[in-house]
């Protein structure tokens, strides 16, 4: 039995799209002799659909567009995932399912029972979890088809729930066959080959493990979809952050003609720039639009996210804005300067000193003589959002946004001013990972330039600023933030570890006075285990206890 893992890029309601995507892979992989086809989880309409699910016409297209794909479906069988009307009348509407068809006709339906509720997961908002189990058959084989839950199955963690798969095992199957939308963080790939290994040596099965890849809006899915022997050996896996297709022979028992191989991650940062590109990309594609434009400081933020649009959107689509005031050093517009020389983008300079002036002016008789403080800061920074938005709306661009994690955590940022975008490139990136990145796109020769990257970090908004006028050394600082956003530990954790107990106290205090701003930025493009946004919800009156 030949068997094709299709490896697609999604896009949520765009139901022609993924009809047609999906419609083309049977063909090609039929073509290629498989006689049975994969395809993700949720892969009709897309991952994750959320409140999209609430509506009846929704589900219908869902309905429809699973016709289609089982009119295709002559002479070969796939296996689908969407949404599916739940007929009972207990509990949720919708079913999160898997279709197996085969022939034009679906023969059987699986419905997904660990519905995930963590981090950027929210599907027991929307599906009534199964719960029966029951193989499918297919040539003559018995398949354990089951819906991303055997990342669940952890057996040594404490908190470990019963997987459809210990029912399953029961019928003697042959095969496991997962369907996921597991999404990338860089720590991910390694705990994912892990856990599915783990699953065959407990179960004594080979397995076939299908992802989805793509972006949808600040989720990024890696695709890496996996083969594994009935020992829990890697024997193949996919492109990650690419579409693929490819087919695998499966007979006595095993997945045929593929030898143990070793898992040869990417390191962190070759992963987030992966991410990263493909994130700004989809973002774009996805939305209609096809040009960006962004503030560049001579900063390293602004390069980085400069040189990722770049290579994501293509140079001719990407508009830099140099915004100059009267606190600007000279070389923060040259290595602007040279950073477009070096990307090949477009660039206007547009001085914000008469904005900022006009503004001091206007408010001059209300803070009257007042010392110069974080107000005037802060009109300077909403000034240059002003000419960037100006240039959206204008000319249709897309404001990308240049904040890093580090800036984000602490409030180190100006609500409506350099705060402002459709999408946040770097809101899950630390600082110390932007002067990583920038070494990295740097490793064939300049990109970014290294003043760019040697200087110390300024904000210059008064004369002679530097970062670390407010903030710890970054390396410092990224390392505290970690341990409590991403490692979630406490204060008093973090202070066992060696860190000075008034530095910890008073950054856990910015991090949780700054809640409020970050409701207010844009989605962020999630690279972590732990982002902000979506998954990581904090009261903004709530008073953490340090």
């Amino acid at each position: 039995m030949k068997i094709a893992l299709a490896q697609l890029n999604y896009h949520v309601g765009n139901f022609e799209s993924n009809t047609a995507k999906i419609i083309e892979a049977i063909k090609k992989a039929k073509g290629m002799g498989a006689e049975l086809v994969v395809f993700a989880e949720l892969c009709v309409c897309g991952y994750p659909p959320r409140d999209f699910l609430e509506f009846a016409e929704f589900i219908e297209h869902c309905d429809d567009s699973a016709k289609q794909i089982a009119a295709a479906c002559q002479d070969v069988a796939c296996i689908i995932g969407l949404p599916t009307v739940n007929p009972g009348k207990e509990g949720k509407d919708l079913h999160n399912s898997a279709l197996f068809i085969e022939n034009g006709e679906v023969k059987a339906k699986v419905i997904k029972a660990l519905l995930p509720t963590y981090d950027v997961f929210d599907e027991y908002r929307y599906f009534e979890p199964g719960t029966s189990f029951k193989c499918i058959e297919f040539k003559g084989h018995k398949i354990a088809l089951t819906v991303c839950e055997d990342l669940w199955n952890i057996k040594d963690n404490p908190l470990y729930v019963s997987s459809p798969m210990d029912i399953l095992i029961n019928e003697n199957p042959e095969l496991m066959i997962n369907i996921a939308a597991s999404p990338f963080s860089y720590q991910h790939d390694e705990e994912r080959i892990k856990v599915l290994g783990d699953n065959c040596r407990d179960y004594k099965l080979p397995m076939l493990y299908v992802n989805m890849v793509g972006s949808q809006t600040e989720i990024i899915f890696d695709g890496g979809s996996l083969a594994f022997s009935e020992t829990g050996e890697l024997l193949d896996e996919m492109e990650y952050f690419k579409e693929d297709l490819r087919v695998y022979e499966f007979s006595e028992g095993k997945l045929q003609g593929l030898t143990p191989k070793q898992h040869d991650p990417q390191n962190d940062i070759e992963q987030i720039h992966g991410a990263l590109v493909l994130g700004i990309r989809d973002y774009f594609q996805k939305s209609g639009f096809s040009k960006a434009v962004l503030g560049l400081s001579g900063g390293i933020d602004s390069a980085l996210v400069c040189a990722l649009a770049c290579e994501a959107l293509g140079p001719e689509n990407v508009t830099g804005v140099l915004m100059p005031s009267k606190f600007s050093t000279g070389h923060s517009v040259d290595d602007a300067l040279k950073l477009v020389e070096n990307l090949g983008c477009k660039h206007h300079i547009v001085a914000i000193k008469e904005a900022a002036d006009a503004f001091d002016g206007m408010l001059k008789p209300i803070f009257k003589d007042m010392p110069f403080s974080v107000a005037e800061e802060n009109i300077q920074a909403r000034c240059r959002a002003i000419v960037v938005m100006a240039l959206s709306n204008k000319f249709g661009y897309i404001l990308l946004n240049t904040s890093n994690k580090s800036e984000c955590a602490v409030g180190y940022g100006t609500l409506y001013g350099d705060m402002a975008g459709a999408i946040a490139v770097l809101g899950d990136v630390y600082k110390t990972q932007v002067f990583s990145l920038c070494h990295y796109l740097n490793r064939n020769g300049e990109v970014i330039p290294e003043n760019t990257i040697s200087k110390p970090p300024s904000a210059e908004l008064r004369p002679d600023q530097k970062d670390s006028d407010s903030l710890p050394d970054y390396d410092t600082l990224d390392k505290i933030l970690y341990q409590h956003i991403e490692m979630r530990k406490s204060s008093r954790e973090i202070i066992s570890q060696g860190f000075d107990e008034a530095l910890v106290k008073k950054v856990l205090k910015m991090l949780n006075v700054a809640e409020f701003k970050r409701y207010q930025t844009p989605p962020i493009l999630r690279v972590s285990p732990k982002a902000f946004g979506m998954g990581r919800r904090m009261p903004i009156v709530g008073k953490y206890l340090t």
